[in-house]
């Protein structure tokens, strides 16, 4: 591809858009579908592309992913440009949100959406669903300049679980996009970490704690030494770790003869990131054979996804600068210590670039995004179409 995209004009949004993306996304918040529970709110994608005479067709990724419903794709054919040659486009969203802590129930307030109980609002990615969905309304009454793909993923808070069991050879797009980084919109994601989880099982000996404590061997003890001997938190600019759950133990009065515990590494480092995770087992061993603890140990470690690092000059980023620029933002390239969808789908080869969506403190009770970013989000997405289509030459030359 040589040269940008040619000056775009900024997509105007009607009233009536306004509203219908606004419900649509409050609807779809009001819907639970925690990882591995997204059959509701596949069912209710599914009616409303349905109703625009649209085919979905669900794969059978459920199965793997321990999900109640598989991935979904529908295409929409774009406007026949008269030259022979037809450009393809992907947009992706994942239906599942992390767990919930209370009941959803969004609410406007300032110009912005809440939960008014304290939890999640479901906006990571309900945003991204609801704008996708008032594209396809729109190229529905208005048509498309390029072919539309619309992919919505299920259980990607679980290690991106299920755009890592779709095919992607199946996509007849050239470059695709996902909105899925909780930043101001014009954010354009360059980087993202690979992933490692550790899931480590121990096991000592019960006793009773106030009579023969002596006999015990404790297995949350041995998780205790290991967790304080580990690096955690930010070790430097692209490497994380931490212990997200511990479990064991059985009555306050019994030394506890199990315990679990799941810990992830993250860089954008690959060799960092393999290095932290064999570092973190290491010292998880190093803690079950302590004298004072003696547990036997089970160690399962994964790499869960791996990261990518984008070009700044890769077409499908000069596309996604055109289409920002068109709608007032100024892109800002970032590296991300968070994945998404896109890296299950770069590793299997499919060139696709997460953009900010505008949504706040994500995975957090304060969850929240202004109107003025979901409808600033749609305005992008509609921008993509027509910068992808004026492209001087096809996206992945």
């Amino acid at each position: 591809m040589s040269g940008r995209p040619a000056v775009l004009a900024r997509p105007r949004l009607e009233a009536l858009e306004r509203r219908y993306l606004n419900g649509t996304f409050a609807e779809l918040c009001r819907i639970a579908s925690p990882s591995g529970s997204e059959r509701a709110c596949a069912e209710r994608i599914k009616a409303e592309l349905r109703a625009l005479g649209l085919e979905v067709h669900e794969d059978d990724a459920g199965t793997r992913a321990g999900a109640d419903c598989g991935n979904l794709l529908a295409r929409i054919p774009g406007d026949d440009p008269g030259t022979g040659v037809r450009r393809g486009l992907m947009l992706c969203a994942h239906m599942d949100t992390v767990p919930l802590a209370a009941p959803l129930e969004p609410q406007l307030r300032d110009g912005a959406w809440e939960n008014m109980g304290e939890g999640i609002l479901g906006a990571d990615n309900k945003a991204a669903i609801a704008v996708i969905l008032a594209l396809a309304r729109r190229t529905h009454t208005s048509g498309s300049p390029v072919d539309l793909e619309l992919l919505f993923t299920i259980s990607e808070e679980r290690g991106l679980a299920g755009a890592r069991a779709f095919d992607a050879r199946q996509l007849r797009s050239e470059i695709g996009y996902v909105f899925d980084h909780a930043s101001p919109v014009g954010e354009i994601v360059l980087a993202s970490p690979s992933h490692y989880r550790i899931e480590a099982r121990l096991r000592g000996a019960a006793a009773h704690a106030g009579i023969r404590p002596q006999m015990g061997r404790s297995a949350i003890l041995a998780a205790a030494h290991a967790i304080s001997s580990m690096r955690l938190g930010r070790l430097d600019e692209e490497t994380t770790a931490n212990v997200g759950t511990i479990s064991g133990g059985s009555e306050m009065n019994v030394v506890p003869e199990h315990c679990t515990l799941v810990a992830e590494a993250r860089s954008l480092d690959q060799e960092r990131a393999r290095g932290l995770a064999a570092e973190m087992v290491e010292r998880i061993h190093e803690a079950a054979n302590r004298p004072e603890c003696e547990c036997d140990l089970d160690v399962d470690l994964e790499q869960s996804f791996a990261g990518y690092r984008l070009p700044a000059l890769l077409p499908a980023v000069q596309i996604a600068e055109s289409a920002l620029r068109a709608c007032g933002y100024e892109p800002v390239h970032i590296h991300s210590g968070g994945a998404s969808d896109a890296n299950a789908l770069i590793a299997q080869g499919f060139p696709i670039v997460n953009l900010a969506n505008g949504t706040e403190r994500n995975h957090e009770p304060g969850e929240r995004v202004s109107v003025a970013a979901l409808e600033g989000m749609l305005e992008v997405a509609l921008a993509l179409l027509d910068a992808a289509a004026a492209a001087p030459s096809a996206p992945t030359e």
